[in-house]
């Protein structure tokens, strides 16, 4: 992760190995943004190039230009912003420009990054944005040393400044963090492992682990991640992270998706769609990620995530179509498809979670292929309680994380019924996303407000990087958990 500053210094005399300068879009030809301070001579040169190369400011639009007169830094980087405004919609253009800029910059060491304006909703994009593009994976699956070590934003540098940049940076090692674990290839992350890369990652911290092996799953009567991992060599683990500042203001419980591999089990998918299984546990990493965020920034809200950690495989040993399993709680439920695992794993941590009575409980999940459908790399959120799942739509528009609010239909809920348990793990074709939603609500505590989060689509990019994602995991989900948080405040 980057480290990050802001200082109200010349950008033209601070030294580095790029200076990135926002560009605005307009017509005939794109503007510099405001607050640079250049020289007039450097200011000169840079709209004859505008001109020249015809550039228009739009949003991922990056030109890198050497040898430009009276700067310190060794290029200038021209990053497109859109239209600055202070708009929730332009402030991600910000983001996503700056970010475009800082993923073009991978083994330059240090950047000079010039706030384009004095508001600290935009002293906030840039630094958010700067910090998320500031990222690169190494091919081992671990954070690269090409990624940029330092950036030094020039801009207002008055206390409400230094206190945004600040939280950025938090956002920017929690998303980093989540990235790599989702990046890591599942022969390196797996339940044990994932716990043991927890536990050194909250020494030093104001965060506590907990975690649940085989025998005190069975135990503690988690059959619903006891029977997902079961089938595998790599036993299943439930790893709890807890966060408690003095008088909190709130309590919040995350909960997470932490399927480090889905083959499928014995309703095995197709060769194809196993090649991005690895990131099946991005809700989990997500969680970890906000929860150290979280206590990072000091803020007075008791957080504890409970991460569902199991890998999915086929075996002698897997559990089956119409196995019944008793989950947390008592709950009994008839297996329809091994494929539909993270419901099982996180109905068991839902029961947990409700145990110990929060304000609210969000899970976080890649749940369904019907979410990719439907929604692409839009999020879904549902819940049992519109003011709080308005909530946390309202955290994901603050971040720029994109979020639709989705039913829980009533008239689905008999889909679910089952001649053998209390009831079935799987509905019919028709409303998956929404079922699979109906089912995690039934192990919701009696008056708990719930949401849950389907980011089967956002979660991973297997595309070309876009904005401040880079190709493989993005992060997502960790700035909205931040946001639902922060919202107690």
């Amino acid at each position: 992760m980057a480290n990050l500053t802001i200082s109200n210094r010349s950008a033209a005399d601070t030294p580095g190995d790029a200076l990135v300068i926002a560009l605005v879009s307009g017509e005939p030809t794109a503007a510099l943004a405001p607050g640079h301070g250049l020289p007039r001579k450097t200011v000169a040169h840079l709209k004859s190039v505008v001109a020249d190369l015809e550039l228009t400011g739009k949003v991922g639009e990056v030109t890198s230009l050497a040898a430009v007169p009276e700067v310190a830094a060794r290029i200038v980087v021209l990053a497109g912003v859109g239209a600055l405004s202070a708009e929730a919609s332009a402030l991600e253009d910000v983001r996503k420009g700056m970010g475009s800029a800082l993923r073009a910059l991978t083994k330059r060491k240090k950047v000079v990054a010039v706030v384009p304006g004095t508001s600290v909703e935009v002293v906030a994009a840039v630094a958010e944005g700067v910090a998320l593009g500031a990222y690169a994976v190494s091919k081992a699956g671990a954070t690269s040393t090409d990624a940029v070590a330092a950036v030094a934003l020039v801009g207002p540098a008055d206390a409400a400044s230094r206190k945004a940049v600040k939280r950025a940076a938090a956002l920017g090692e929690a998303v980093a963090y989540t990235r790599d674990l989702v990046n890591l290839p599942p022969n390196l992350l797996y339940p044990e492992t994932f716990v043991d890369s927890l536990a050194d990652r909250v020494k030093g911290t104001k965060v506590k682990l907990k975690s649940y092996d085989m025998k005190a799953l069975r135990a503690g009567g988690f059959g619903g991640t006891v029977a997902v991992g079961q089938g595998s060599a790599n036993d299943p683990r439930i790893a709890v992270l807890s966060y408690t500042p003095s008088r909190p203001k709130a309590s919040i419980a995350f909960v997470g998706k932490g399927i480090t591999f889905d083959s499928g089990g014995l309703c095995i998918k197709p060769a194809a769609g196993m090649l991005t299984m690895k990131c099946d546990m991005a809700g989990a990493a997500a969680v970890a990620g906000a929860v150290l965020a979280i206590a990072e920034l000091g803020l007075p809200i008791a957080v504890t995530g409970y991460l569902g950690l199991a890998e999915n495989m086929p075996s002698s040993s897997a559990y089956r179509p119409s196995d019944v399993v008793t989950m947390r709680g008592g709950k009994t439920v008839e297996v329809l498809n091994t494929d539909a695992e993270g419901r099982m794993v996180l109905g068991d941590c839902i029961a947990l979670a409700s145990e110990s009575t929060p304000d609210a409980i969000v899970d976080i999940a890649t749940l369904t292929g019907a979410q990719v459908v439907a929604l692409a790399n839009t999020a879904a959120v549902m819940g049992n309680d519109e003011a709080f799942r308005t909530r946390v739509l309202d955290a994901a528009a603050s971040v720029g994380e994109a979020a639709w609010p989705m039913p829980l239909p009533t008239e689905l809920r008999a889909g679910l019924d089952s001649m053998n348990a209390d009831l079935a793990h799987k509905g019919g074709a028709e409303g998956g996303m929404l079922t699979a939603g109906i089912f995690l609500g039934e192990f919701v505590g009696e008056g708990i407000p719930w949401s849950h989060v389907d980011i089967a689509g956002p979660a991973y990019n297997d595309k070309a990087p876009t904005g401040y994602w880079p190709k493989g995991g993005t992060g997502f989900g960790v700035r909205t958990l931040v946001g639902v948080a922060e919202s107690y405040v």
